[in-house]
């Protein structure tokens, strides 16, 4: 009893719990569209959803690692808080700019899609996420160890906006619910980061005092750009990231029909499904990396190792079962209307063998400052995805998507090592470093 308590209260099981109700509950909610609206309906929520995805770096703008490391160097209370505040500042007003731009050029892509209910709901939902703005709070609160409530507050949003989707496509409401209270949730999650910042953090250092509510006013344009500066890597990176994640979804819809981008969502997000796990144990052990580290190469690269074989284990595990039991699982949550996608998936799962890996080396590339070329391997990906999805899709459909993924997945999160002069021996250490190594 007291093991199944402390692994309750564990932090990364809170986190874990937090990302895993999210994207399950996405899953499900995927399976729902499909069965009750259709594909087509499915493929029109799938786009609208990668686009919103293309505002998630633009917003965070990199600064959710950089800020709390930035502050922790300074040794007033005033200074970290008009830093904190300033990059709070700088996502929201960057986040409305955005979503505004992100409107406009919607509507120029998809005016056929961008009318009525469906027009009002992707206006919400891409203005109220800059309110994710305030997820820095939630960094901030980590860094002082508050891990669980942050947490459990997200998950039940998550649980309870889930809840109110389910109701309301049985109740016989369409896709424009649904993003509308994708919006909703936006706002929500953004405002109990900001209520749990007030009531439980910390005075920054000893015998000072807690600091007051953010205000616009703390704005300090002189920390504001040097967080800026030190954030403009992984803001790119960002952002080619997410476009060589999420452009496939978006080219179908373009080339092959909304429809087809709805058979293709439904596999993807299954294999897509599994990404929380080395997504939140790769945030995890990141403090154990730092200190390894520290100690000294050969400590730091075999832990580094054990990782490396611990994720690549668990995704061809997972790529072994989900090929095996596509053909039954598609045939079970989707219908045989979706028999396309059981080839999609197939070849799709395994992308994450490559994936899994890339969370533990965008994690090498920072702490050993190498952020320039976590860059340039989501650019070349991105390009390699975009090219080949033109290349492949008028030829083979959604099956010729599915083969831009993987290839294009593989050499951006694996692959690129071997190009660079730094990372080829960086590899050979890691495959080279022996315990006795590090006596």
């Amino acid at each position: 009893m007291n093991i199944i308590k402390k692994l309750l209260m564990a932090r990364a099981t809170a986190m874990l719990g937090d990302k895993l109700v999210k994207l399950a509950a996405g899953a499900v909610l995927t399976v729902f569209v499909a069965r009750m609206l259709g594909a087509g309906e499915l493929g029109v929520y799938s786009i609208v959803m990668a686009w919103s995805a293309f505002l998630v770096p633009i917003t965070s703008m990199g600064l959710n690692n950089i800020v709390v490391r930035q502050m922790v160097k300074h040794d007033s209370g005033h200074a970290a808080m008009t830093m904190l505040y300033s990059a709070i500042s700088i996502r929201l007003a960057l986040g409305l700019l955005g979503g505004s731009l992100m409107l406009l050029a919607f509507y120029l892509l998809y005016p056929t899609m961008f009318s009525g209910n469906t027009a009002v709901a992707i206006l919400v939902l891409f203005l109220l996420q800059a309110f994710f703005g305030f997820l820095l709070f939630e960094f901030y609160l980590n860094y002082q160890g508050t891990f669980r409530s942050v947490a459990y507050v997200k998950s039940a949003i998550s649980l309870l906006s889930f809840g109110v989707k389910l109701a309301l496509l049985y109740s016989g409401f369409g896709i424009a619910s649904l993003l509308l209270l994708t919006g909703i949730e936006f706002l929500l999650v953004g405002m109990a980061q900001y209520v749990i910042y007030r009531r439980k953090h910390q005075p920054f250092k000893q015998n000072e005092a807690r600091w007051p509510g953010y205000h616009p006013r703390w704005f300090n344009w002189q920390q504001a750009k040097q967080l800026l500066r030190r954030s403009s890597w992984l803001w790119l990176s960002g952002i080619v990231s997410v476009i060589y994640l999420k452009i496939d979804i978006v080219m179908i819809g373009s080339i092959a029909g909304t429809e087809q981008a709805g058979i293709y969502a439904a596999a993807s997000r299954l294999s897509e499904l599994w990404y929380v796990f080395p997504a939140t144990l790769a945030a995890r052990y990141y403090p154990d990396m730092l200190k390894a580290y520290q100690l000294g190469k050969p400590a730091y690269y075999l832990k580094l190792r054990r990782f490396a074989l611990l994720f690549f284990s668990a995704a061809f595990t997972i790529a072994v079962l989900m090929s095996l039991a596509a053909p039954w699982i598609i045939s079970l949550l989707f219908g045989d209307s979706f028999a396309a996608a059981v080839e999609v998936l197939r070849i799709h799962i395994w992308a994450g063998c490559f994936i899994f890996v890339r969370y533990l080396i965008s994690q090498h590339l920072l702490i050993t400052e190498q952020e320039p070329l976590s860059l340039l391997s989501h650019g070349v990906g991105a390009l390699l995805n975009v090219g080949l999805n033109l290349w492949l899709i008028p030829s083979m459909g959604i099956v010729g998507a599915a083969w831009a993924t993987l290839i294009s997945y593989a050499y951006a999160s694996f692959f690129f090592l071997l190009l660079a002069k730094s990372t080829r021996g960086q590899l050979w250490q890691l495959i080279t470093v022996r315990r006795k190594d590090t006596h």
